[in-house]
């Protein structure tokens, strides 16, 4: 399994761009740099968009890659919650924003949407996915994917302290979660529901108590004004805890 990093910030600047990863070329997770980090040719070998909840930095590019499929006459599915769909269809792809490609062309919709439930697995070409709840502002789902010779990753999507429900369902050999402050930010995480390395650290100490080991981690969603405080305090967490734990950035290649 080889995982692109086509964004990995929550802001996005000449340099940095909002968070999306793609997977073995085919599968998305969030939409926020599908556009600016793929050619035209490269978006349309996308399958699928797996969208983690509806907030802008997450959805941002579903207009865009859905008007260069619309024009390629290509098409692709995303997998969500309802409110998601929602929320696309009423903010943005809502016929005045832009057109709704769910239901252009009217023969063959650009956009299919296949609701997703908590806990369940989906067969979604060669991968097995499974949406596990976690911690946000509002409903957010995180993707284990798991391919046909067993490797696993998990990412998270947005979310905040008190996991120790979603690692009861996980055991991926790769978790992609989110860190979006330093922890001189720690109240406004635990009050918005995002992760500084001190939480961060906590909540990989859950997951080894309860799944017995760490996997490999990397670290998404970073504010990039604070990426240099955020990176030496995951450095120490790291060293603590004897794991490995990546800072991504635009471009990079994961292999799993």
């Amino acid at each position: 399994m080889k995982i692109r990093v086509l964004g990995a910030h929550n802001c996005e600047s000449r340099d940095t761009r909002l968070v999306s990863l793609l997977v073995d070329g085919i599968l998305a997770l969030d939409a926020g740099a599908i556009t600016s980090g793929l050619s035209l040719a490269d978006q349309q070998k996308i399958q699928a968009i797996l969208l983690t909840h509806q907030h802008y930095d997450h959805i941002r590019d579903v207009p865009s890659v859905a008007m260069n499929l619309y024009l390629a006459r290509a098409s692709t599915s995303i997998y969500s919650t309802t409110a998601v769909y929602d929320a696309l269809t009423t903010h943005l792809l809502n016929g005045e924003i832009y057109s709704d490609f769910f239901h252009r062309p009217e023969e063959k919709p650009t956009l299919g949407f296949i609701p997703l439930e908590p806990g369940k697995s989906v067969r979604i070409g060669s991968y097995t996915v499974m949406a596990v709840p976690v911690v946000h502002s509002v409903p957010t789902l995180g993707f284990q994917i798991t391919s046909n010779d067993g490797k696993s990753v998990f990412y998270t999507g947005d979310t905040g302290p008190g996991l120790s429900e979603c690692w009861q369902m996980v055991s991926p050999q790769m978790l992609i979660i989110e860190v979006t402050a330093s922890d001189r930010y720690q109240d406004f995480g635990r009050e918005s529901n995002h992760l500084t390395p001190g939480l961060l650290r906590e909540e990989l100490m859950s997951f080894r108590k309860i799944r017995g080991y760490l996997p490999q981690v990397v670290a998404v969603h970073m504010s990039p004004e604070l990426e240099a405080e955020i990176r030496g305090e995951i450095t120490v967490v790291s060293q603590d805890l004897a794991v490995p734990i990546t800072i991504a950035y635009e471009g990079l290649e994961l292999d799993l």
